[in-house]
Order: structure tokens, then C-alpha cells, then sequence
């Protein structure tokens, strides 16, 4: 697996406008610099999505399953582009059409490494067909599975340690889209607007200055 740590990422503020660039590494030292990043669900015919569980050799995290491929677009590459990139990489699927359906802004530390998490994280759905032939890294992902989100969701609250932290926050926006910001990108389709809270959801966070919500969670680890 190849380091993606110096790699660049896009700072932004809290609406998602671009302010800079740093590494990947720089982005994710404590307090945390705000930048831009994006979660993919794969999501098949019968509504289940693809989750995955990282690899043991992962840094941060090995072993939780998290949703079907996350990273950073490059400065100026968008997130399409992004996307197709990295689901080729680590499962090797793509490309796929995609829609975005909610944007998870969220602060969190991971407590091993001190390393901080600070992301306007676009969550991305595609719909693939049954059946769908994935070669996943091993590197990268150590098992695949399709799972129902709404049990997913529930696992997660009784079984938090077996899944990535920033997992729940990821389903809850593919179960409720929300409506995208001026700075959507043009390559990605526009999900319908649903309520802005699941049922049974808790509001988290505390707002940022433009009056978005920013999402805490206990652990949360960078380089992703």
C-alpha cells in the first residue's frame, strides 16, 4: 500500500469554499486544519450498501468496517475524478455515476495517534448492478459485505468499536439527503431532499460560524 500522507488536499471553510492546500499528513496533526474529503457508498438493487473492513496493515483504525471507500480529491480534481480513482484502487470497481447526497462536516481525534480528523466530507452514492465484480486491495480492504443501512445503523449504536466512527454519519445522510451548497460539484448528479434528521436521530455537534452542524465523535484518525 502506498502512502498517500504527502499527498494534497484542499483546505476549505465551513461552506466548502477552497482556501489552500496542505498534505495529508499536515491536514491531520492536531488542532486540525478543515479540508476537503468524500465517502462513496456503493448501493445495490436491493438497497443494501457495500461496507468494507480495512485492512490489518491500516494505521489507523485496521479491522473496522467502515463504508465502501473513502479519500481526498487532489487539488482541482473533482470529486467524480475522485472517486473513480480510489474505488479502482482499492476495489478495483469504477467508473461509476454518482450522486451526492449530503456533506458531513465533522472534528474528531483518534486517541492512540493524537492524529485529528477535520472534514467536509462529501458522501457520494452510486448504484451498481447485482452481482458487481470487485478485486479488492488486499492492501487496502481486508473483507467486503452488502448490509441493510438502517441495521447497519442499529449495529453500529450496540457494536461501536467493530465499526469505523465516522460510519453512522455517513448512512444517516444516504438514508435522509440533504440538499447541496453552491459549491456542489457539476460532475456529480443532485440527490432529492429528504428530512434532515433520520428518525430516532440524535442532533451532534456543536455549529460553525456559517450554522452548519459539525459532527463530533470520540475517535477519528487521519490519512485515509
Amino acid at each position: 500500500m502506498k502512502s498517500r500522507e504527502g499527498h494534497l488536499v484542499e483546505l476549505v471553510d465551513d461552506t466548502g469554499r477552497v482556501l489552500g492546500e496542505a498534505t495529508v499528513a499536515a491536514a491531520h496533526q492536531a488542532p486540525g486544519r478543515l479540508h476537503r474529503a468524500f465517502s462513496v457508498l456503493l448501493v445495490d438493487p436491493d438497497g443494501r450498501v457495500l461496507l468494507q473492513q480495512r485492512a490489518p496493515v491500516k494505521t489507523r483504525f485496521p479491522l473496522r468496517w467502515a463504508n465502501s471507500c473513502c479519500g481526498h480529491p487532489l487539488p482541482g480534481e473533482s470529486l467524480a475524478e475522485a472517486a473513480n480513482r480510489r474505488l479502482t484502487e482499492e476495489l478495483g470497481a469504477g467508473p461509476v455515476s454518482l450522486t451526492e447526497v449530503g456533506v458531513y462536516l465533522y472534528y474528531a481525534e483518534d486517541p492512540t495517534t493524537g492524529r485529528v480528523e477535520f472534514e467536509y466530507d462529501h458522501v457520494l452514492r452510486a448504484d451498481v448492478p447485482t452481482g458487481l465484480t470487485l478485486l479488492p486491495d488486499p492492501d487496502e480492504v481486508s473483507e467486503l459485505r452488502w448490509a441493510d443501512p438502517t441495521r447497519a445503523m442499529a449495529e453500529i449504536d450496540t457494536d461501536p468499536r467493530s465499526y469505523a466512527p465516522w460510519l453512522g454519519g455517513v448512512l444517516s445522510r444516504l438514508l435522509r439527503p440533504t440538499p447541496t451548497g453552491p459549491t456542489a460539484d457539476p460532475t456529480l448528479a443532485t440527490a432529492t431532499a429528504g428530512p434532515t434528521t433520520p428518525p430516532g436521530a440524535h442532533a451532534a455537534g456543536s455549529a460553525t460560524p456559517s450554522g452548519r452542524r459539525v459532527d463530533d465523535v470520540s475517535e477519528r484518525s487521519g490519512g485515509r
